[in-house]
Parts: C-alpha cells; structure tokens; sequence
C-alpha cells in the first residue's frame, strides 16, 4: 500500500470512529421540531424533500401554506392525490397582494385551525408550516399560540416551520435550524422565476 493510500486510511479510519461514536451516543426516539430560515431561496423546497420521504415511507402528512397559497407549487401538484397528505391553504396569496388586514387575519385564523388539527393528530407523522414565521411577523397569529400547538403534540410528530426572520424564541425551541444564505439570486437581475424551478 502507497504511504498517501495508508494516511487516506488512517484519517477515514479515524472519521468512521468518531462517527460510530455519535451515531451509538444518539439513543432517544422523538419527532423534532425544524426550523428552515433565512434570506436565500430553497426553505420551502426543502421542506418538500422531507415530505416526499416521509411519504416515501408510508407515513401521513399535513402541509399548510400561509403565503403562497394561490400560486402555483409543483410539488402540491405532484403529490396532491398522495392519500397520506393533507394540504391547508391559505388561499389569500401574498399579504402584499391583498393588502387588507382584517381578511388576511381572518385566512389566517381559519387555515391556523387546520394547523392545530394536524398538530393534535397523533396519527400525523410530519406536518409542515410553510410560511407561518410571516403570520408571527406581520401578528396575524401570535407566538404563544404556536408554542402552546408545538408544545403540546405528538411526542413522535416532526414539525417543520419555514420563512424569514424566524422568531428568536422559535429558534431556540428548536432542534435543527438551517438558515438559506443568499449570495445570489436571478430575479433580482430581473430574470424571472421559472415554472418547475422556482415554483
């Protein structure tokens, strides 16, 4: 064996150590409580990953959309006829849109009670809060009425919570947070967004 393959060796040996050390540290069985933010594109498409897999394996999911409820979204398309996903949405559009607050509470409101449903259901594996940080920002659903639903769930339910500027009490309730980074984005070179792309 050459001395570089004996080091490449040594030093995967050493990684496989230490993560066979975490991976048998890891024993507790619980669903988590995810939290996708930031400024760069990808949080609710990667919260549709997630669903796919979970579908993937057999398990039921709930979906609510609070923003983007009346565009078009390739992956509710794909897999609306799924019989293990149920999707809430908010069908009001972007608040920007409809620019009317007492209607925008009041979707709010009605798809929030979806939410909670799904959130009580302990035969629901994941459900999916696309969008809500907006509802706590903008205070069409206060945080605390949130905490109590996250607080009170199925102890095996994953919970995965997306859109900006996350609530710094969210986050630190949280079990995994990934923050998308922008460092570029094409629309803001005036290209537009694209059907099977960007939605």
């Amino acid at each position: 064996m050459s001395e570089r393959n004996a080091r490449h060796r040594q030093s995967m040996q050493k990684l496989k150590t230490h993560v066979d050390e975490r991976v048998a540290a890891a024993t507790e069985q619980c669903g988590l409580l995810m939290v996708f933010t930031g400024n760069g594109k990808g949080k609710t498409t990667a919260a549709w990953g997630t669903v796919t897999r979970a579908l993937g394996y057999g398990y039921r999911v709930g979906v609510v959309q609070f923003i983007k409820g009346l565009w078009e979204c390739g992956e509710r398309e794909r897999l609306a006829d799924d019989a293990n996903l149920e999707i809430a949405v908010m069908a009001t559009g972007f608040t920007w849109e409809t620019q009317n607050r007492d209607s925008d509470i009041a979707a709010c409101r009605a798809v929030w009670g979806e939410a909670e449903r799904m959130l009580a259901d302990p035969g629901t594996y994941l459900v999916v809060l696309d969008e809500i940080t907006y509802m706590l920002k903008f205070g069409y659903l206060d945080f605390a009425t949130l905490k109590q639903a996250l607080d009170n769930r199925p102890r095996e339910q994953t919970v995965i919570v997306t859109g900006r500027n996350a609530h710094r009490d969210l986050l630190a309730m949280a079990d995994t947070v990934t923050e998308m980074q922008e460092i570029r984005h094409a629309f803001n070179s005036g290209i537009q967004a694209r059907r099977g792309i960007d939605y």
